[in-house]
C-alpha cells in the first residue's frame, strides 16, 4: 500500500473515531439530560404529596391536571389490585405489582416487569399506593435517531477530511512520488539526471537536499573511484615498466657474464652495473613501501615536531655537502607542526635532494620557513631550470619525471614528488609548485601550525 493511501486512511479512521466519541458523549449527555427531566417530573407529583397521605391522591392530579404532564397515575391496593386514576399517552402494558410499589418508595425506578416506563409510589393511607409512572419510549426514539445522526455525521466529517487531506497533501505526495522515481533511477545506476525541485512542506524540501546532497556524494564518490582507478592501472603500468627495465639490464649482463671469454674488466664493469640496477631497483620498491605507509597513515597523526630545527638542520647538511652553492636561510624559529618526524625528515631531504640532482653548482638555493596565520609555510627555491611552464601547480603523478627525460642518470625514479606531495596531505598540509622569483622551481609546503600564533 503506498503511502498517500495509508495516511489518507489514518486520517479518515482517526477522524472517524474523534467524531464517534464526540458523538457518544453527546448522546449520552443528552440521554441523561432527558431522563433526569422525566424523573424530576415524577418526584414533583410524588411531593406534592408528600407527608398528607389523604390528599396525596388529589394533590397529585391537581399537578398533572395543571402541568399537562404525560403520566399514568394508578392505585395499586393492599390485596395488590390496580385502579387506573389517570392514563398516559403510552398506557402501561402491564399492572405494577406490589414488589414494584415497595421498591419505589424512596426513589424512581425502572424494572423488567414494568419495561419501557420509569415510576415512583407513595402512600395514600389505608394501605393503599399511588404509583405514578412515565413512559420513556420517546426518550428511547430521540436518542435512536440522535445516534444515527450522528454516525452519518461522522462518517461525512471523515470522508470530508480525506478529500481535504488529498487536497492538501497532493503537492507532497506529487513530490514524494517523483523522488521515488528519482531514487529508483539511482539505484539502478542513473545518476545523471538533476533531482525534482524542491516543493511541499518543510519536511520534504528536507527530505529532497538530504537525497541531493547524497547523490551528489555519490556522484563524487563514483568519479573518485574511477579516477582511482584510473591512477591504479595507469601506476600498475608505470611500476611494470620502471621495474622491467632494471630487470632487463641485469638479466643482459647475467648472460654476458656467463661468457668464460670475458676480460677481467668487462667482467668488473658488468658486475657495477648489475649492482647499481639492483640499487636502484632496492629504492624503487622502498619508494613504493613508503608511499603506501605515508598513504595508510590517519590524518595529522603523529606528536608535535619542531620543523624549525629540523628544516635548519637539514639546511647546514645541505650546505656543508654543497659547498661551492650559495645557500640562503630564513628561518622563523620555534614553528611546530603535528606530525611524524621520519616523514617530515623524508620530505625535506626529497626536497633537497630534488634540488641537488637538477640544478647546477652555480644555481642559488634558498630555504625559507615562516608563519601565515594559522598555518606556516616552507618553501625550497633554487635559480635552476625550473619546470616546463604547463607543469607549475599540478600535483605530480607517480614516475613522472618533469625534464622528460628517461636517463635515470637525472631522472630520477619519478616517485620522489609524489612522495612529498603525499606526506603533506596526510599531515593536512598542501604541496604547491611555482616559479620561483629566482628563477627556477619553488616548492611550497602548507601545513597546520601547532604553535600558538603570537599576539
Amino acid at each position: 500500500m503506498k503511502l498517500s493511501t495509508r495516511l489518507t486512511a489514518l486520517l479518515i479512521a482517526i477522524t472517524t473515531v474523534v467524531a464517534l466519541l464526540v458523538g457518544w458523549f453527546a448522546v449520552s449527555t443528552s440521554s441523561r439530560a432527558d431522563y433526569s427531566s422525566l424523573d424530576d417530573t415524577i418526584n414533583a407529583v410524588i411531593a406534592s404529596g408528600k407527608g398528607h397521605p389523604l390528599t396525596a391522591l388529589s394533590s397529585a392530579l391537581s399537578i398533572v391536571q395543571q402541568n399537562n404532564y404525560d403520566l399514568t397515575l394508578d392505585v395499586v391496593g393492599p390485596t395488590g389490585s390496580v385502579t387506573q386514576i389517570v392514563s398516559g399517552d403510552v398506557p402501561l402494558t402491564r399492572s405494577p405489582s406490589m414488589a414494584d410499589v415497595l421498591h419505589s418508595l424512596a426513589h424512581v425506578r425502572s424494572s423488567s416487569n414494568l419495561p419501557g416506563f420509569r415510576y415512583r409510589s407513595i402512600s395514600i393511607g389505608a394501605g393503599d399506593y399511588l404509583l405514578v409512572a412515565k413512559s420513556t419510549g420517546a426518550i428511547a426514539d430521540r436518542t435512536h435517531q440522535l445516534v444515527v445522526r450522528t454516525i452519518g455525521v461522522g462518517l461525512l466529517a471523515a470522508l470530508m477530511m480525506g478529500i481535504v487531506a488529498r487536497l492538501f497533501m497532493r503537492r507532497d505526495l506529487r513530490t514524494i512520488d517523483e523522488l521515488i522515481a528519482f531514487a529508483t533511477s539511482v539505484a539502478h545506476g542513473d545518476v545523471q539526471h538533476s533531482i525534482p525541485p524542491a516543493a511541499g512542506s518543510t519536511d520534504i524540501r528536507e527530505l529532497q537536499t538530504a537525497l541531493s546532497q547524497m547523490v551528489q556524494s555519490l556522484q563524487k564518490t563514483i568519479e573518485t573511484e574511477q579516477r582511482i582507478t584510473k591512477a591504479t592501472q595507469q601506476f600498475i603500468g608505470d611500476a611494470s615498466h620502471e621495474l622491467r627495465t632494471p630487470l632487463t639490464v641485469i638479466k643482459g649482463y647475467a648472460e654476458l657474464l656467463s661468457n668464460p671469454g670475458l676480460t677481467n674488466a668487462q667482467r668488473d664493469r658488468a658486475l657495477e652495473r648489475v649492482q647499481k640496477e639492483v640499487g636502484r631497483m632496492d629504492g624503487l620498491v622502498n619508494d613504493l613501501l613508503f608511499l603506501a605507509e605515508v598513504n595508510e597513515m590517519p590524518l595529522l597523526e603523529g606528536t608535535s615536531v619542531d620543523l624549525s630545527d629540523l628544516v635548519s638542520v637539514n639546511a647546514r647538511d645541505f650546505a656543508t655537502d654543497h659547498p661551492e652553492r650559495t645557500v640562503v636561510t630564513a628561518i622563523e624559529p620555534g614553528l611546530r607542526v603535528t606530525g611524524r618526524l621520519d616523514f617530515l625528515e623524508r620530505l625535506v631531504v626529497n626536497a633537497l635532494s630534488n634540488i641537488a640532482r637538477h640544478t647546477g653548482e652555480a644555481d642559488t638555493v634558498r630555504i625559507s620557513l615562516h608563519l601565515e596565520g594559522p598555518r606556516l609555510e616552507v618553501r625550497f627555491e633554487d635559480s635552476g631550470p625550473g619546470m616546463p611552464g604547463n607543469t607549475y601547480g599540478a600535483r605530480p603523478e607517480r614516475f613522472q619525471r618533469f625534464d622528460n627525460s628517461r636517463s635515470r642518470a637525472t631522472g630520477g625514479s619519478g616517485l620522489g614528488m609524489s612522495i612529498m606531495a603525499d606526506v603533506a596531505t596526510a599531515m593536512g598540509g598542501v604541496m604547491t609548485t611555482s616559479k620561483s622569483p629566482l628563477g627556477g622551481l619553488a616548492l611550497a609546503f602548507s601545513f597546520p601550525c601547532a604553535t600558538a600564533p603570537p599576539r
